[in-house]
């Protein structure tokens, strides 16, 4: 072989070498970092760019795809201990053109974090409001999505501020009685009984916790290497002192059923998606749901658990864009008629 040729694979192979190795090193020591990566990645292939808003002395962070349209926009409100990246499984599957915005719930990733602020439902709401008229989303009425907390707060925004919003769409939203004791509610009674309320089972501390927790949240059993596991571990730890209060502020007789005592006032045509399997939220919320909402469309999901959103992403950004298809076509024949 020629020596120029010779030269030309070991400069290569030792090219390429660099990065693997890099990857490799990251994957073994620092697996968190490669899960920061994850998303900075996807944002950036899905289009969603990072911005921040001021209220006063108070940040929301959020990111954005698109721009204000004849469509509404859509606002989505991520779950408990959870962030707005989140919902990159569902962008996937949304138009280039509608105009998203996912925003860091309050006291999460790089929204403010302050022991001052009330992190009770009521209190969310009011914060999302103040996020909402900074980026002046409400000149039109809006699509709110929610999940689980953030389902939760999505509700109680709608009662309480029905002028912002156009449309709901709920997914195995918190906040309501339930007639049977989910999984994760029977554990949490067990705690309580061994005054081991600490142990909470959303927020793991170790890779073992964090595998318990996936099994908890979802139906579909994802393999994950143990290097990912404590990765997710590593990102969470920081925070968890946060979760632990969020929590028992949520959970709170001020904000336990809080969807549930503003269902009544919510006027806006409701969308409700939920997990058949769901462990930690039981299924039958979505009946109270239908039973007290006058425009109320039910999906009971098949073989899915809590975690709708990363199991069924494609199912549910369809079933999001068909209720948004049939409120335009209703909208539409009502102008006509």
């Amino acid at each position: 072989m020629d020596l120029d040729v010779l030269n030309m694979f070991v400069i290569a192979g030792g090219t390429l070498a660099i990065p693997i190795l890099a990857f490799v090193a990251s994957f073994l020591l620092w697996p968190s970092a490669l899960i920061r990566i994850y998303y900075w990645y996807w944002r950036r292939a899905l289009g969603m760019q990072v911005r921040y808003a001021n209220y006063d002395d108070y940040q929301f962070c959020y990111s954005y795809r698109g721009r204000p349209g004849y469509r509404p926009s859509i606002l989505m409100l991520h779950g408990f201990s959870a962030h707005k990246d989140m919902w990159l499984s569902i962008v996937k599957f949304l138009p280039n053109n509608l105009h998203l915005v996912c925003v860091d719930m309050p006291g999460h990733e790089g929204t403010t974090r302050s022991d001052l602020d009330d992190y009770s439902i009521s209190g969310q709401a009011k914060r999302i409001h103040q996020f909402v008229e900074c980026i002046k989303l409400n000149r039109k009425p809006f699509h709110l999505v929610g999940t689980s907390m953030g389902g939760n707060v999505a509700g109680v925004y709608a009662a309480q501020y029905p002028d912002d919003i156009c449309s709901l769409t709920l997914i195995c939203p918190a906040g309501l009685p339930s007639t049977t004791d989910s999984k994760f509610i029977k554990q949490l009674r067990e705690l309580q009984e061994s005054k081991r309320i600490d142990r909470i089972p959303l927020i793991p501390s170790t890779p073992e916790e964090m595998a318990d927790m996936l099994k908890l949240c979802s139906y579909v059993r994802f393999k994950v290497p143990q290097q990912i596991l404590q990765g997710l571990v590593d990102v969470r730890i920081p925070h968890n002192e946060f979760y632990r209060k969020l929590f028992l502020e949520i959970a709170d007789e001020k904000s336990r059923h809080s969807l549930h005592e503003n269902m009544s006032k919510i006027k806006a045509p409701t969308q409700v998606i939920w997990g058949k399997q769901d462990q930690v939220l039981d299924v039958s919320g979505a009946s109270v749901l239908a039973n007290a909402i006058p425009d109320c469309h039910v999906y009971i999901l098949e073989n899915c658990g809590h975690s709708v959103v990363v199991e069924r992403p494609r199912k549910t950004a369809n079933l999001i864009l068909e209720f948004l298809a049939l409120l335009h076509s209703i909208d539409n024949n009502k102008k006509q008629a």
